[in-house]
């Protein structure tokens, strides 16, 4: 009894080492303080906090970046915190509710291939200008019946090249990319903006944030993506209201159905999305990217499962086992496996 009261003891003092374990005058193991005492995630007292700590608080200073071919942005804005790996992809077009044209879809897609191929970004915020909208989706002023037309950069871009090609690539390049994407959403994130922050691994809201689909009403759709990662973050009849009825939702609305991780008020909104970035930029970047596409297997078919395997093929290659096999190609030699083990 004593040996097991023993190892009681230690597992309390290994969950709340700043309390005292008491010889069988009170409980070995105390509830972890409530929401009201502590204003933390984590329980003031407990050894994960005490040991890494909390991540700082202070503003990230933001430089504007490009990407290698060195043309300015116009459609959106590309910044990169200094001296952290977080990364922030701005739809700049306030005046248009920061719908999206040809021009700011292939902005995006330079910007987003840019921090893929930074070794120092470890995870992409996605918002849009201003706190009127995150993206209402593609620019309903520039659409008519031969597709989206771009005058100032493009001519004009027949509807598949914008809604089949550049649009759907950069939804699967979100995906694709081994890095989270945050989306940080305040104001309207409606039509295509709404499928954007579902493609985004994680969304943060502010509490002005209106959800929704449009296309019905404008008479369009997204059938891809926009359907069925819908399906799978709300369940299929929630989908179906959003998409047939084409209502729009507050950000608490989007909260209790699960289309957003949090809601934060808008004053707070960019400062608890770089406080998630610094939790995650913490963690293993090999761990977050497996996981990632890990995640995203199920719904993407064998081209997810292709990603699967890649990001395993690149742990592989690191291990000494790979490296034997290409050491004794490379010496024309017979490879000796036998000193791998051959682990259960």
């Amino acid at each position: 009894m004593d040996a097991a009261e023993r190892r009681l003891a230690r597992v309390a003092a290994h969950l709340l080492p700043s309390f005292p374990v008491p010889h069988a005058t009170a409980p070995l193991l105390a509830p972890y303080p409530t929401a009201a005492s502590s204003s933390s995630s984590s329980p003031a007292g407990d050894s994960y906090r005490r040991v890494h700590g909390d991540v700082p608080s202070a503003p990230p200073e933001w430089r504007v970046a490009t990407d290698e071919s060195g043309k300015e942005f116009v459609d959106i804005i590309y910044e990169k915190a200094v001296g952290e790996g977080i990364a922030k992809i701005t739809i700049n077009r306030p005046d248009r509710r920061n719908a999206f044209r040809p021009l700011t879809v292939k902005e995006l897609m330079r910007a987003f291939n840019d921090a893929r191929d930074d070794s120092s970004i470890g995870v992409i915020i996605l918002t849009g200008k201003g706190t009127k909208a995150f993206c209402s989706g593609g620019d309903q002023a520039l659409r008519d019946s031969d597709g989206y037309v771009d005058f100032d950069s493009f001519g004009r871009l027949n509807v598949l090249d914008l809604q089949v090609r550049d649009k759907s690539l950069f939804q699967v390049q979100i995906r694709r990319l081994p890095k989270p994407v945050i989306a940080m959403v305040a104001g309207y994130a409606v039509g295509g903006g709404h499928v954007l922050h579902m493609v985004c691994d994680i969304t943060i809201a502010a509490d002005n944030a209106i959800f929704g689909q449009t296309g019905p009403k404008v008479g369009s759709f997204d059938a891809g993506y926009g359907s069925s990662i819908m399906s799978r973050l709300v369940g299929p009849k929630r989908a179906r209201e959003m998409w047939f009825l084409s209502r729009f939702y507050t950000a608490d609305e989007a909260d209790k159905m699960g289309l957003v991780n949090t809601v934060v008020p808008l004053a707070e909104l960019e400062q608890e999305t770089v406080k998630w970035c610094r939790q995650i930029l913490r963690n293993s970047p090999m761990a977050i990217r497996v996981l990632k596409s890990a995640l995203n297997a199920a719904d993407d078919g064998h081209a997810g499962l292709q990603e699967l395997g890649g990001n395993a093929t690149l742990i592989f290659y690191g291990t000494e086992e790979a490296k034997e096999g290409k050491n004794a190609y490379m010496e024309r030699r017979r490879p000796d496996f036998s000193k791998f083990p051959r682990k259960p």
